[in-house]
């Protein structure tokens, strides 16, 4: 009996030395690719720094520019957030599925890509410019506007869709007994029930335009922003100390999103049995619904139409016969070469990102201790470091490396990058499944990688593929974290984008954004079949369980920038 009684001390020993060590070499993982980049960073300030960057000319501009520019789109991308979710949800819409994906495909391109799809509809020689004839230029601050709007308002749109998909209707059904008017119900229920979603969703998607320089640099002419200059001096001038402060100002808002984000963790659910909302049954809120969602996709698919149109288009906007030449130009000029290290980068950040949030989030989630609750917070701090700002960190820090100048840093820095929000995701889906587990496999004698091969990870099938399409789809599209890092050899297709613009090849700059689209288009197919199957799996044999819910990836936007 001794001798059993020591040899469980002695295992449990060894898991609990064990589960240390990994604990210990993942804080060691997000300290030296997280925090030390952004201290290297820091160390480049100086009293000289701040000087040139405040005495500049741009500086202030810059400054009341971002500002301006990201409150206002907030405040329309909200609205029309709000107004689209509510249609969707609640008017009874038929065409839901739909409009969902209609909705998010501005997601699924860079948002450099917004800028240039708003020149070839409403440029100089824009088609829409001149179909009707306008005298109206698109450069400068309502350009950024509206691309930036473009850009965020999917993302609200999913957060406050999320939400309102929760809300709870007893007391709607108590206030109609009382005979509570609708404009009260709305103010005493609704709006108390959204307050704190809003609020985070309101920083989250100030946090990604304010930080955004794809839109600005595309269509903002001479209304500078802050993103932009520092680009344009960190690129151009190769000035760390300036693009080091530049960082830091852009780091304020993302921090302050941040912290709020992480002390606001209500979001409305409810321990006792939720009611389901009903649709409006009103025909006149119904068709107002069609219309707006209507109106709104068709708005989103004019850019995708200018790029199809722009993209096979014989000579653009003189010969608009259908062609393939453009195809094959965009080819010839190295685009197959790029959109191959775009796919594997994606890729590579996806199976390794996925690790990595697995880990960290079983380790977090279903193995509690002191260290577990500061693995915790270190693994979602990268969700406060904008993409320009990380970049510029590597930069500094991993220049003159064997990896700087290779598609490995690359890698890096997007896992980096995107990393919060999948690790949210899978850290709430594992902390929905029973925590007897571990005692239970312990009772039997099954170990932690069996109960993890064998549990864990089927039951969490659902988030994992959501995990592995956040980080690919963000990937393929993104251009803040690898601008300063991307040379000729490892360079992703859409930091072609701006370069084709630059060079005014905008058909080769459609092609290339057409062709990002369509490869995240099919990832989200290939991710849906799969689930499809999953679950059809899991109906046709009982004996696997009940399966957990995963966090649905809106969710976690909350984090994204």
């Amino acid at each position: 009996m001794n001798r059993t009684k020591r040899l469980s001390v002695y295992g449990k020993n060894r898991r609990f030395y064990y589960s240390g060590a990994c604990k210990f070499i993942l804080i060691l993982f997000f300290a030296f690719f997280v925090i030390m980049p952004l201290i290297r960073m820091l160390f480049y300030i100086d009293a000289d720094s701040i000087g040139r960057v405040i005495s500049g000319p741009l500086f202030f501009t810059a400054s009341l520019n971002s500002l301006k520019v990201a409150s206002i789109s907030t405040v329309i991308a909200l609205i029309l957030a709000y107004g689209l979710a509510v249609c969707v949800e609640r008017s009874g819409n038929k065409f839901t599925g739909f409009w969902n994906i209609i909705l998010i495909l501005p997601m699924l391109i860079p948002s450099i890509s917004h800028g240039m799809g708003l020149i070839v509809l409403l440029g100089n020689n824009g088609i829409i410019t001149r179909l009707f004839g306008l005298n109206w230029n698109i450069y400068g601050m309502w350009g950024i506007v509206i691309g930036s709007v473009m850009y965020a308002f999917p993302v609200a749109f999913l957060m406050i869709r999320d939400v309102l998909k929760y809300e709870d209707r007893s007391p709607y059904e108590a206030a109609e007994i009382l005979g509570i008017p609708k404009w009260r119900q709305f103010t005493a229920i609704t709006v108390p029930y959204l307050r704190k979603p809003l609020i985070s969703v309101v920083f989250a998607v100030f946090t990604m335009i304010v930080t955004d320089y794809g839109v600005p640099l595309i269509v903002g002419g001479k209304f500078s922003t802050i993103p932009v200059v520092m680009y344009q001096e960190v690129i151009g001038q190769l000035d760390f100390g300036k693009g080091a402060v530049y960082g830091v100002i852009l780091l304020i808002p993302a921090v302050i999103a941040f912290v709020f984000d992480l002390l606001n963790k209500d979001r409305g659910n409810s321990s006792f049995v939720r009611k389901n909302m009903e649709a409006e049954r009103s025909r006149s809120k119904r068709i107002f619904a069609y219309i707006f969602c209507g109106a709104v996709s068709v708005c989103v698919l004019l850019p995708i139409i200018a790029f199809v149109i722009l993209g096979f288009a014989e000579n653009y906007p003189v010969d608009l016969a259908f062609t393939f030449k453009n195809i094959s130009k965009t080819f010839n000029l190295d685009a197959g070469k790029y959109l191959i290290n775009s796919v594997i980068i994606a890729a590579s950040v996806s199976v390794i990102g996925v690790v990595i949030s697995f880990v960290t989030a079983y380790f977090t989630a279903r193995v509690k201790s002191g260290a577990s609750r500061f693995l915790h917070l270190i693994a979602i701090t990268s969700a406060a470091i904008p993409g320009i700002v990380l970049g510029l960190s590597y930069v500094i820090v991993f220049k003159g490396s064997f990896i700087y100048g290779t598609i490995a840093i690359l890698i890096m820095v997007n896992i980096i990058h995107f990393i919060a929000s999948p690790y949210i995701m899978m850290y709430n889906s594992l902390g929905k499944i029973n925590c007897n587990l571990e005692a239970v496999g312990e009772t039997l004698g099954i170990g932690r990688v069996r109960m993890i091969k064998d549990v864990f990870i089927p039951q969490c099938m659902f988030t994992i593929c959501e995990m592995f399409s956040y980080f690919f789809v963000n990937c393929m599209m993104t251009i803040s974290a690898v601008s300063f890092l991307a040379t000729t050899a490892n360079k992703p297709a859409a930091l072609m984008i701006n370069q084709f613009e630059a060079q005014t090849q905008l058909e080769c700059a459609a092609v290339i954004s057409l062709l990002i689209l369509l490869i995240n288009l099919l990832l989200k197919y290939i991710i849906y079949i799969t689930k499809k199957l999953i679950s059809k799996s899991r109906t046709a044999d009982p004996d696997v369980g009940e399966t957990v819910k995963s966090v649905p990836e809106e969710r976690a936007l909350s984090l994204s920038r």
